[in-house]
């Protein structure tokens, strides 16, 4: 039986896009509006894309960036 997965408590912190979409690999999503934060749990290994979107009234979103869960901030609090 393999190894339990372990999970991890990060944030993401919003400081240069109007809104960003943070996508899992299984598919949801978190909505970060700029200037905030949000916290979540993901997976160590896990890729979490990074999409910026620059109209709301478009469906268009900009890949920013791919990251594994581990690179991203520990949450605080």
């Amino acid at each position: 039986m393999p190894p339990k997965a372990e999970k991890v408590r990060k944030q993401y912190s919003n400081k240069d896009y109007p809104h960003v979409v943070l996508r899992f690999e299984d598919g949801h999503e978190i909505h970060i509006d700029k200037g905030t934060s949000k916290s979540f749990d993901a997976y160590v290994g896990e890729r979490i894309k990074i999409l910026a979107i620059y109209d709301p009234t478009a469906k268009e979103r900009e890949k920013v960036d791919t990251l594994r869960a581990e690179q991203f901030e520990d949450a605080t609090a």
